[in-house]
């Protein structure tokens, strides 16, 4: 689908080594100095599902597909970057093509890793950020707020109703808060639509913090999680080295040996990328036959039709039925087959709307 959340933070907060751990396409160069990330690195990851292994179990499929999401690693702001300083507009452009952020803060003291900033300070490292950004969307208001004003001059009620959506905007951003927390309609956004505002975009925060503080939090991810209280964000606490050393070790035994070792039941990896797909506001649903057991993202509220398009647009366009069998029923009957003769295989048209987890099978028709 072409979804992407791009990680973003000030320089040297761990954004490439968490970039290098979650992704399997590619690996982006984690060095101690200013724009080590000049262009941005775009990996695939692989969404963990538990659902997809436990029907793997079940069919024995030839092989196994799980959903992905593109993560970006985007290089370092600094302050002044909506002024163009650090090569700012680029990466401010950057930010602008993703769909959903993904904000590391460091939460870490550590000599020997270069920081401009001064003491570390989680809530202030947010507040750079976020100041830069919402300069930025100041910015690209103000210019769409002095046009609408002259063409508003005309009487037209929908130019009136889009000034009065800017103006609440520019307002909110002078103000120094982020568009996201301003709780516009529906029928507000096509207002604000072209201007793809970077405050806007959906947000999650990663608290890197050091080996002693993985399962405790310390004082800096509690600071950062009471500054962000109200923004009704998630904050995923782990330390991106040591996810960076599971992600590279490719034996199993290996790999549950160094879990064991930091007292972990999974990666805390994982967490952070289901939170992703989340934030992202995506669902999955399955498919499963012999041939394969697949992950298919779909959009939340997404129909039947729209869920087969992901499969190939031939199904969304010849579209006559899905069947369907919720997750649950598929576990607990343990095949396709007892579902039916158990009365829990439904046929579903177009007006269905899709549910997390649904396994599904289109009927066609081209």
């Amino acid at each position: 689908m072409g979804l992407q959340a791009g990680i973003v933070g000030l320089p040297n907060v761990g954004k490439s080594t968490l970039f290098n751990a979650v992704s399997i396409s590619a690996k982006a160069q984690a060095s101690n100095y200013r724009f080590c990330t000049i262009e941005p690195n775009v990996g695939l990851v692989d969404v963990p599902d538990e659902r997809l292994t436990k029907l793997a179990e079940l069919v024995k499929p030839n092989r196994i597909v799980p959903t992905q999401i593109e993560i970006v690693d985007i290089a370092g702001l600094v302050r002044g970057a909506s002024k163009g300083e650090g090569l700012g507009n680029k990466f401010l452009a950057n930010i602008r093509e993703v769909d959903a952020i993904v904000h590391v803060i460091r939460c870490f003291e550590d000599e020997n890793i270069l920081r401009e900033e001064g003491p570390i300070n989680p809530v202030s490292d947010k507040d750079i950020i976020d100041t830069e950004l919402q300069l930025k969307d100041l910015e690209s208001v103000e210019k769409k707020l002095q046009r609408t004003e002259k063409l508003a001059k005309t009487g037209d009620a929908k130019l009136k109703a889009e000034l009065d959506v800017l103006k609440r905007c520019y307002a909110h951003l002078e103000s120094g808060k982020n568009i996201r927390e301003l709780g516009l309609a529906k029928e507000d956004m096509p207002a604000i639509a072209d201007l793809f505002l970077l405050t806007q975009k959906p947000v999650l925060y990663v608290a890197n913090v050091d080996e002693p503080s993985m399962h405790t939090d310390n004082r800096f991810s509690d600071a950062l999680k009471a500054a962000v209280a109200a923004e009704n964000a998630q904050v995923i606490v782990m330390n991106n080295s040591i996810e960076q050393q599971i992600a590279e070790l490719e034996d199993p035994d290996d790999k549950a040996m160094f879990m064991d070792e930091y007292h972990m039941k999974e990666p805390a990896l994982n967490k952070l990328i289901r939170a992703t797909y989340a934030l992202l506001e995506l669902q999955t649903y399955f498919t499963a036959g012999v041939q394969e057991v697949r992950a298919w993202t779909i959009h939340e509220g997404w129909k039947a039709p729209q869920a087969a398009s992901v499969i190939h647009t031939d199904f969304e366009k010849g579209f006559i039925k899905a069947e369907v069998i919720a997750y649950n029923d598929f576990t607990h009957y343990g095949s396709e087959a007892a579902c039916r003769e158990a009365g829990k295989l439904r046929i579903e048209g177009k007006e269905y709307l899709v549910k997390d987890g649904d396994v599904m099978h289109f009927r066609f028709n081209v």
